[in-house]
């Protein structure tokens, strides 16, 4: 039998399985040779095998994983591993706000980058658009810089609605993780596009800022959308894996010479620079990208941006 990972820690995961019911279910031995690699085997959305033999009304046992179709991983710097999140997914859909908890765009740029490592479809959601100044200058141009280069970008307001009707067409029979630091209201949006669902909201820090800490663990769930949002139809449904915040989100598995393929305005100019593949697009006479960043068919901020990550992983001091 077959089931689906809703969520799990210490090796215990519960599982949706073929019959219809849920199951607590640890996996046989101490590793899964399936998923080697990570320091949690494991995620939200993965598919698994369980033994026929061991099944019982609320326990089983996993003894294979299903190959994935993608998967999203970052590097978690605490445990010196990488940390699997969520597998098998359409959307990845990036939550940030205008401020409080600050407005990070470099974390946005990693985070779409790992996506389109794994063909991953990103999408960058700004929640509380309605606390956005008008006049803030560099969030305009950083939201546009992601639609000129050919991203999806959703202006919303979990508290006044804003948005939303868009969220959930677009979330409609996919399968998503929302990933973003503490305080950007992943909670707050998913009570608002399933008002049968209420899940725990945080404050932010005053000190700070920064958002607390509500959501413990990933978390796959079947969301009924809200008629309202959908046309007034009852019946659509959504699944979404609720992530916990995350303050710093670092790369994995790409090379800092690769950066520039998984920034997709690059990606037109990629081999046409007079020194080819060579060419560190950071001072050469016939750069083809240093070109389209004058002519601006890649956006300065992305640029910088790009240059700032390459950085990073070259030294590895990361930038919050």
């Amino acid at each position: 039998m077959q089931g689906l990972i809703l969520n799990g820690s210490k090796n215990v995961f519960e599982v949706e399985c073929e019959d219809g019911k849920v199951r607590d279910c640890p996996f046989k031995g101490k590793v899964l040779k399936a998923s080697r690699g990570y320091y949690n085997p494991l995620a939200p959305g993965d598919i698994v095998v369980l033994d026929d033999d061991t099944l019982e009304d609320d326990r089983g046992l996993i003894v294979d994983l299903t190959p994935r179709r993608n998967e999203f991983v970052r590097w978690n710097i605490k445990k010196r591993e990488p940390q699997l999140i969520a597998a098998n997914l359409d959307y990845l859909m990036i939550v940030t706000t205008p401020d409080q908890p600050p407005f990070r765009p470099r974390f946005i740029d990693r985070a779409i980058a790992q996506a389109e490592f794994e063909n991953i479809t990103p999408v960058i959601l700004c929640n509380k658009y309605d606390l956005a100044e008008a006049s803030d200058e560099d969030l305009q141009n950083r939201l546009a810089s992601w639609e000129n280069a050919g991203y999806k970008v959703l202006r919303l307001s979990a508290k006044s609605g804003e948005g939303m009707e868009e969220l959930a067409q677009l979330l409609e029979n996919h399968l998503t993780a929302l990933v973003g630091q503490s305080g950007v209201g992943k909670s707050s949006i998913i009570n608002v596009l399933d008002n049968n669902v209420v899940l725990k909201t945080g404050s932010l820090s005053q000190k700070y800022g920064r958002g607390t800490h509500t959501t413990t663990k990933g978390s796959l769930m079947h969301i009924e959308l809200d008629e309202a949002l959908v046309g007034g139809i009852q019946g659509r449904t959504a699944d979404i894996i609720d992530t916990p915040g995350v303050r710093r989100f670092l790369l994995h598995d790409i090379a800092a010479e690769d950066l520039q393929l998984y920034f997709r305005e690059f990606k037109p100019f990629i081999g046409k620079c007079g020194f080819g593949m060579s060419c560190t697009h950071t001072h050469e006479k016939g750069c083809a990208i240093l070109k389209a960043v004058e002519d601006g068919e890649i956006s300065p901020e992305r640029f910088d941006s790009w240059q700032r990550i390459v950085e990073e992983m070259k030294t590895g001091t990361w930038e919050d």
